[in-house]
């Protein structure tokens, strides 16, 4: 039932809307309004790089992705390069971008094996005495023996672990699956490479891959 309007009143003679009566006052208001509010704010946009059969995205924050090349193989690896932008962990996101198959043809499908090299940029400002890389399934998790994800565990003399910056290398397989290069340094806006083989027996979807630059104590 529609309410009765007042008589001598019809709306239709309304010298304002209530739609025309606010286009008549936002600009009022944004004229009043600190600069620091009307201003733009425009965030870094996430990279996602695809290459081979998975994707990597620095979406955790903390570096930039600037480059991402090759299928997985030995003679082929995938090169990641990076710019970490402080000397504290960052978190590489990685995702299998074609239908997982345990030992499939590389590039093809995500195979579960995966010849790696990652170039670093050091723009943190301050040297790096050691690198690691852990890896986890599930994030902020260890990757413990049962979920098959590794640097190459079975392999107890491995000859593809390489960096061009540090000498030494240690892994570890329980608790953690890590990886810590020593006996080198990278200053600042220098570039250190790293070369590692990763195993997944039982592939996932996502994986991460967290790095860890390590500055003097003394």
């Amino acid at each position: 039932m529609r309410s009765p309007e007042p008589a001598g009143f019809p709306s239709k003679r309304l010298l304002f809307t209530p739609g025309m009566a606010w286009r008549a006052v936002l600009p009022l208001l944004f004229l009043t309004l600190p600069a620091f509010l009307t201003t733009p704010v425009w965030a870094d946009p996430v990279k996602v790089w695809a290459t081979g059969a998975y994707s990597f995205s620095d979406e955790l924050g903390g570096f930039r992705i600037t480059g991402a090349s090759g299928i997985g193989t030995k003679e082929d690896p995938l090169i990641i390069k990076e710019e970490l932008n402080t000397a504290t962990p960052v978190t590489l996101t990685i995702r299998a971008t074609k239908p997982i198959e345990p030992f499939g043809r590389a590039g093809e499908v995500a195979n579960g094996v995966m010849y790696m090299r990652i170039d670093v940029l050091n723009n943190s400002a301050l040297p790096w005495v050691e690198f690691q890389f852990e890896l986890q399934e599930i994030l902020d998790q260890p990757s413990v023996f049962g979920d098959g994800l590794s640097f190459d565990q079975r392999n107890k003399t491995p000859d593809n672990i390489w960096s061009s910056n540090f000498t030494d290398f240690d892994r570890r397989f329980e608790p953690y699956d890590q990886l810590l290069f020593k006996n080198g340094k990278v200053d600042p806006l220098k570039t250190a490479t790293f070369d590692f083989l990763v195993t997944d027996y039982t592939p996932r979807w996502t994986f991460y891959i967290v790095q860890d630059p390590r500055i003097p104590t003394g």
